[in-house]
Protein backbone atom coordinates (compact mmCIF):
# COMPACT_ATOMS: atom_id res chain seq x y z
CA UNK A 1 0.00 0.00 0.00
CA UNK A 2 1.26 3.35 -0.87
CA UNK A 3 1.11 6.31 1.23
CA UNK A 4 -1.59 9.30 -0.48
CA UNK A 5 0.36 12.64 -0.34
CA UNK A 6 -2.17 15.53 0.05
CA UNK A 7 -2.82 17.43 -3.26
CA UNK A 8 -0.98 21.02 -3.56
CA UNK A 9 -3.47 23.21 -4.04
CA UNK A 10 -1.66 26.36 -3.58
CA UNK A 11 2.04 27.02 -5.42
CA UNK A 12 5.15 26.34 -3.09
CA UNK A 13 5.91 30.08 -2.56
CA UNK A 14 8.06 28.79 0.03
CA UNK A 15 9.92 26.93 -3.07
CA UNK A 16 9.87 29.53 -4.82
CA UNK A 17 11.30 32.36 -3.15
CA UNK A 18 14.01 30.17 -1.28
CA UNK A 19 15.40 29.02 -4.79
CA UNK A 20 15.42 32.44 -6.52
CA UNK A 21 17.04 34.03 -3.59
CA UNK A 22 20.07 31.06 -3.38
CA UNK A 23 20.48 31.57 -6.61
CA UNK A 24 20.64 35.29 -6.32
CA UNK A 25 22.52 35.42 -3.10
CA UNK A 26 25.14 33.00 -5.17
CA UNK A 27 25.46 34.84 -8.18
CA UNK A 28 25.74 38.06 -6.23
CA UNK A 29 28.97 36.56 -3.89
CA UNK A 30 30.98 35.61 -7.45
CA UNK A 31 30.36 38.92 -9.04
CA UNK A 32 31.41 40.65 -5.96
CA UNK A 33 34.32 38.38 -4.95
CA UNK A 34 35.75 39.75 -8.60
CA UNK A 35 36.55 42.76 -6.97
CA UNK A 36 36.94 41.40 -3.14
CA UNK A 37 34.09 42.21 -1.47
CA UNK A 38 31.06 40.14 0.04
CA UNK A 39 26.97 40.79 0.03
CA UNK A 40 27.56 42.15 3.91
CA UNK A 41 30.91 43.70 3.08
CA UNK A 42 29.18 45.72 0.24
CA UNK A 43 25.96 46.30 2.22
CA UNK A 44 28.30 48.40 4.99
CA UNK A 45 30.33 50.51 2.72
CA UNK A 46 27.24 51.58 1.03
CA UNK A 47 24.93 52.44 3.87
CA UNK A 48 28.37 53.59 5.69
CA UNK A 49 28.77 56.36 3.06
CA UNK A 50 25.20 57.38 2.68
CA UNK A 51 24.94 59.14 6.27
CA UNK A 52 27.13 58.74 9.76
CA UNK A 53 25.51 55.25 11.48
CA UNK A 54 26.87 53.52 14.15
CA UNK A 55 28.10 49.32 13.64
CA UNK A 56 24.60 48.43 15.55
CA UNK A 57 22.80 50.57 13.21
CA UNK A 58 24.21 49.28 9.99
CA UNK A 59 23.84 45.75 11.44
CA UNK A 60 19.88 46.24 11.32
CA UNK A 61 20.29 47.31 8.00
CA UNK A 62 22.01 44.43 6.67
CA UNK A 63 20.05 41.68 8.84
CA UNK A 64 23.05 40.87 10.22
CA UNK A 65 23.89 39.76 14.01
CA UNK A 66 26.39 41.86 16.35
CA UNK A 67 29.41 39.06 15.79
CA UNK A 68 29.33 39.12 12.06
CA UNK A 69 29.07 42.98 12.32
CA UNK A 70 32.27 42.55 13.75
CA UNK A 71 34.11 40.21 11.73
CA UNK A 72 32.43 42.21 8.79
CA UNK A 73 33.84 45.91 9.67
CA UNK A 74 37.45 44.06 11.08
CA UNK A 75 38.11 42.50 7.84
CA UNK A 76 36.58 45.87 6.15
CA UNK A 77 39.17 47.77 8.40
CA UNK A 78 42.18 45.37 7.30
CA UNK A 79 41.39 46.15 3.81
CA UNK A 80 41.78 49.63 4.16
CA UNK A 81 38.01 50.24 2.92
CA UNK A 82 36.49 52.08 6.51
CA UNK A 83 37.25 52.61 9.78
CA UNK A 84 35.88 52.75 13.42
CA UNK A 85 35.87 56.85 14.39
CA UNK A 86 34.10 58.48 17.29
CA UNK A 87 30.47 59.76 16.35
CA UNK A 88 30.71 63.51 15.33
CA UNK A 89 27.25 63.77 17.32
CA UNK A 90 27.55 61.80 20.37
CA UNK A 91 31.16 60.85 21.85
CA UNK A 92 30.22 57.75 23.30
CA UNK A 93 29.11 56.19 19.65
CA UNK A 94 31.60 54.76 17.42
CA UNK A 95 31.01 55.32 13.63
CA UNK A 96 32.12 53.17 10.55
CA UNK A 97 33.95 55.49 8.41
CA UNK A 98 34.23 54.55 4.74
CA UNK A 99 38.06 55.60 3.52
CA UNK A 100 38.41 57.02 0.23
CA UNK A 101 39.31 53.28 -1.28
CA UNK A 102 36.05 51.95 -0.12
CA UNK A 103 33.65 54.46 -1.54
CA UNK A 104 35.57 54.20 -4.62
CA UNK A 105 35.17 50.08 -4.36
CA UNK A 106 31.08 50.98 -3.17
CA UNK A 107 30.88 52.54 -6.70
CA UNK A 108 32.22 49.70 -8.23
CA UNK A 109 29.95 47.53 -5.70
CA UNK A 110 27.21 48.81 -6.42
CA UNK A 111 27.25 48.95 -10.37
CA UNK A 112 27.82 45.17 -9.95
CA UNK A 113 24.56 44.39 -8.00
CA UNK A 114 22.78 46.47 -10.33
CA UNK A 115 23.72 44.33 -13.37
CA UNK A 116 23.18 41.01 -11.24
CA UNK A 117 19.87 42.45 -10.45
CA UNK A 118 19.56 43.29 -13.97
CA UNK A 119 20.61 40.17 -15.66
CA UNK A 120 17.77 38.32 -12.81
CA UNK A 121 15.03 40.59 -14.23
CA UNK A 122 16.10 40.23 -18.18
CA UNK A 123 14.14 36.75 -18.86
CA UNK A 124 11.20 38.38 -17.91
CA UNK A 125 9.30 41.20 -20.00
CA UNK A 126 8.89 44.50 -19.01
CA UNK A 127 5.40 44.40 -17.97
CA UNK A 128 6.20 41.02 -15.77
CA UNK A 129 9.19 42.68 -14.64
CA UNK A 130 7.15 45.30 -12.91
CA UNK A 131 4.20 43.13 -11.53
CA UNK A 132 6.95 40.73 -10.04
CA UNK A 133 8.48 43.77 -8.12
CA UNK A 134 5.23 45.55 -7.42
CA UNK A 135 3.66 42.33 -6.15
CA UNK A 136 6.74 41.23 -3.80
CA UNK A 137 6.99 44.80 -2.62
CA UNK A 138 3.18 44.84 -1.13
CA UNK A 139 4.48 41.42 0.00
CA UNK A 140 6.85 42.91 1.99
CA UNK A 141 5.13 45.90 3.38
CA UNK A 142 2.36 44.41 4.01
CA UNK A 143 2.06 40.32 4.98
CA UNK A 144 5.15 39.50 5.42
CA UNK A 145 6.68 42.63 6.86
CA UNK A 146 7.75 41.04 9.99
CA UNK A 147 8.54 37.49 10.93
CA UNK A 148 6.00 35.99 13.03
CA UNK A 149 6.85 34.89 16.58
CA UNK A 150 7.80 31.42 17.37
CA UNK A 151 8.84 28.81 19.85
CA UNK A 152 11.38 27.87 17.48
CA UNK A 153 11.84 30.68 14.92
CA UNK A 154 12.89 29.87 11.29
CA UNK A 155 16.91 30.72 10.76
CA UNK A 156 17.80 33.14 8.17
CA UNK A 157 19.78 31.39 5.28
CA UNK A 158 23.63 32.32 4.95
CA UNK A 159 24.45 35.23 3.64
Amino acid sequence: MTAMAPAQTEPDLSFLLDHTSHVLRTRMAAALDEIGLTARMHCVLVHALGEERTQIQLAEIGGMDKTTMVVTVDALEKAGLAERRPSGTDRRARVIAVTERGAALAEKSSAIVDRVHADALASLTDTDRQALLRGLNLLVEGDLKAPSESPRPARRARQ
